[in-house]
């Protein structure tokens, strides 16, 4: 089954907050100082991109599944500032099931808690079950990643379940996933509304 996405290349999801457009090889002009600058953004990652060749490897990776409909990569830009605030994504794209996984989400330091965050799954969510039609939405988080795990609960996610020993992380040590999603009725049902009175 083609990707919902094959018709998209050009397409860019924005607020009078942020803009989400897809990723290309030339936005590592932007995300490579993260990369080298901010450590930490990658402490729960399971793809590090810490240093410039990990995030080129980061984007490679990205461009590779884009290209085989299984994922739909983002650069965000905070329309505020004018500057790259981080990148997100689509992934594990299972239009036969019209489902998706939506993560790989980080952010610049500065960006963090300043609402960016709300305003990007806003369009996301909206995108996803509106236009394509998706009827489910997953989320996974290392489960001790509170921050992100608030964040998500704060949208609207449901928690379902601890995947155990779920992966490898860089640092040769496996991780915890905790399962959350947000479904089509809800987000018709209520998500889609008490979301757009946070942003």
């Amino acid at each position: 089954m083609k990707s919902p996405f094959n018709h998209l290349d050009n397409y860019v999801l924005e607020d009078d907050k942020v803009l989400l457009r897809p990723l290309v090889e030339s936005d590592l002009q932007y995300l490579v100082p993260f990369a080298i600058n901010e450590p930490d953004t990658w402490r729960f990652s399971q793809t590090s991109a810490h240093s410039e060749k990990g995030m080129q490897a980061y984007v490679s990776t990205a461009l590779t599944n884009k290209t085989t409909g299984k994922e739909y990569p983002f650069v965000v830009f905070d329309k505020i500032s004018g500057e790259c605030a981080g990148s997100t994504r689509f992934y594990d794209i299972q239009p036969q099931n019209n489902m998706l996984q939506l993560g790989y989400t980080w952010y610049g330091e500065k960006f963090r808690g300043t609402g960016l965050n709300k305003h990007c799954k806003f369009l996301l969510l909206q995108f996803a079950f509106e236009d394509l039609n998706m009827y489910r939405v997953e989320f996974r988080a290392d489960a001790r990643n509170g921050r992100s795990i608030a964040a998500m609960k704060s949208i609207g996610c449901k928690p379902e379940g601890i995947l155990r020993s779920h992966m490898w992380l860089e640092d040769g040590t496996r991780r915890d996933s905790i399962v959350l999603s947000i479904l089509k009725e809800e987000w018709e049902n209520g998500v889609k509304e008490n979301l757009r009175r946070r942003l």
